[in-house]
């Protein structure tokens, strides 16, 4: 089967296949509202689409962009490569075994929706990632978390289609290599599969029995103005709906692309040296020994809150975010968070790492 642009009828002698979109507007495609082109677009709504683009004559060894929800990219000009636009639906029960449910998602779907539907099925397990943008095929590549909890923390493993062979393959959590906001599909060096292949399916293993995660100040804030000791997984989706949404944009109204910096992790000893020079400053001691520092804390301390640079500004009411006030182009949005950058660097010495991925 071959790859027919969408503006041209197939030849007589081949079947119709997956149509090719050429230049499309990818600002509806971007959570930040930012303008950009992608000169070849081909929609992935099956595995089966991935491998027709591996064969296609042209497309085949054309470089590949990777598109789920744009919820974590930042584009600063147009994509020459072949934008692979994933759209994979479906939701199951895979598997229930006795120590926990597998429910298997289509890398397209929205992540938010398949938190809901595992609680309306009476599976629970995701609640604290309630309400994080973005698509199920992007939560592996970022290793999203929230709450206390990471994808890494209920991931079974994943279901990819190499870029080069159009091959599947099933990948278990354990070669993901996932860290703080990173994974294997993040990088293209040491092994890394960046730009080498494409999420399709994602299976995730929710324990049983269900046990809470309450861990976190906005919980236990929650439970004491409530009175609700033992919450259930409905309760804490509730809240952390309702905590998202007070501090967080959304980016329906205002173009955003969430946390816009990684939180630093520092020595037991860094921290003491900046408490001694800043003694409020958010942070959270880790099991190993280390310390995570509240970057939107230091980002609000350097008096960030609410500046813009062009279209772009901070967040007023949280400075860990970035927002596009209206006409913002991803040249502004990178400029300001550089300049952010170094502000935070000249004062803490902490050097923070940008989320989402910027073209």
């Amino acid at each position: 089967m071959s790859l027919t642009p969408a503006s041209a009828a197939p030849p007589a002698n081949e079947a119709p296949g997956v149509l090719i979109e050429t230049d499309v507007n990818l600002r509806p495609y971007n959570t930040f509202g930012l303008p950009a082109v992608a000169r070849r677009l081909v929609r992935i709504r099956e595995a089966a689409d991935v491998r027709r683009v591996v064969d296609h004559p042209e497309l085949g060894r054309a470089p590949k962009f990777v598109l789920g929800g744009g919820s974590n990219l930042v584009l600063t000009k147009d994509v020459d490569s072949v934008v692979l636009k994933v759209e994979i639906p479906g939701i199951r029960l895979l598997e229930t075994r006795d120590d926990a449910w597998i429910v298997e998602a289509g890398a397209g779907v929205v992540w938010h929706e398949l938190v809901g539907w595992t609680l309306e099925q009476g599976l629970p397990g995701l609640e604290n990632m309630a309400l994080i943008p973005g698509t199920v095929g992007a939560a592996p590549v970022q290793n999203i978390g929230a709450y206390g909890i990471e994808v890494k923390d209920r991931l079974e493993a994943v279901e990819v289609m190499d870029l080069v062979t159009g091959r599947p393959a099933l990948l278990p959590a354990e070669v993901c290599r996932f860290a703080y906001r990173d994974s294997v599909f993040k990088h293209s060096d040491f092994g890394g599969l960046a730009g080498k292949s494409v999420i399709t399916k994602v299976r995730l293993r929710l324990p049983r029995p269900w046990r809470p995660v309450l861990g976190y100040l906005e919980i236990e804030r929650r439970m004491a103005e409530t009175g609700i000791t033992a919450p259930d997984a409905r309760q804490i989706f509730d809240w952390i709906v309702a905590v998202r949404r007070a501090k967080l944009p959304d980016p329906a109204v205002i173009g955003n692309a969430g946390s816009f910096f990684k939180n630093p992790v520092v020595t037991e000893e860094q921290c003491r040296d900046i408490i001694g020079r800043d003694p409020g400053i958010v942070h959270y001691p880790m099991p190993d020994g280390s310390v995570k520092l509240a970057a939107g804390w230091m980002i609000d301390a350097c008096g960030w809150k609410g500046k813009t640079v062009g279209g772009a500004a901070v967040y007023e009411k949280q400075a860990l975010v970035l927002v596009n006030k209206g006409e913002a182009r991803g040249a502004e949005v990178v400029t300001l968070a550089r300049a952010i950058q170094e502000s935070v660097y000249g004062r803490f010495g902490i050097r923070l790492e940008p989320e989402p991925v910027v073209v």
